[in-house]
């Protein structure tokens, strides 16, 4: 069976979270919340109030551009998220200052994920290449580098998906006690923050299903 047949289901299910989170992210920026807070205000308020003082919120160029940087402690949100005071610019921020708050109370999940950083942008750009040169050219010890490469972007994916699934219950939480949103609002914002969870779980489908397919091509996963 070639590649593209094999990981098809995983491109159909990526390009439909694509598509989901793009349009949810759209449909909720027209929705303005009730506090009028923008995304920077209520990330801001989120941090002061668990100790973050000292992390900045910074405007970063982008769409969806959005991250926290727990190398340097900053939290980033793109510009349609920074000033806006719409439902979707306010999950987003808040998901972001979740990781924030993960960070501080050194959550381990958080704390694997970085530490794996490394390891997967190597796995990321290099495995692939590895790995089907090895196959190609039948070097089994090739094949087997390529594997390890391509396992640590695995790994990665495996554990963003908790960090990033906590992270929104963590936003969703606040949001729902801090009368930032109503309760209306947080319809809006738990479609956004779930929109957007599809897209992890479609990239690790995606991962783990590369994986599967050199392992079961190079014969070390069944039989050739």
């Amino acid at each position: 069976m070639s590649y593209y047949l094999f990981i098809l289901p995983v491109i159909l299910i990526s390009g439909w979270a694509q598509r989901k989170v793009k349009s949810t992210y759209a449909q909720m920026s027209q929705v303005k919340s009730s506090s009028g807070l923008t995304g920077a205000e209520v990330a801001r308020n989120i941090l002061d109030a668990n100790g973050l003082e000292e992390v900045p919120v910074e405007r970063v160029a982008g769409e969806l551009s959005d991250h926290y940087d727990p190398k340097n402690n900053i939290l980033r949100l793109s510009e349609g998220v920074y000033g806006s005071s719409s439902v979707a610019a306010i999950g987003i921020a808040a998901h972001e200052a979740g990781h924030a708050l993960q960070d501080f109370k050194k959550y381990a999940p958080l704390t694997i994920r970085n530490f794996a950083v490394p390891a997967a942008s190597i796995g990321g750009r290099l495995g692939f290449f590895v790995l089907a040169g090895g196959v190609a050219m039948s070097i089994m010890p090739v094949v087997i580098l390529g594997i390890a490469l391509l396992s640590a972007t695995v790994l990665f994916q495996l554990v963003n998906l908790p960090v990033e699934f906590d992270a929104s219950n963590r936003a969703k939480e606040i949001l729902a006690n801090s009368g930032y949103v109503s309760a209306e609002e947080q319809k809006g914002v738990k479609k956004v923050l779930d929109a957007a969870a599809w897209t992890y779980v479609a990239a690790t489908l995606g991962s783990i299903m590369t994986l599967v397919y050199y392992l079961s091509r190079s014969g070390l996963l069944g039989r050739r």
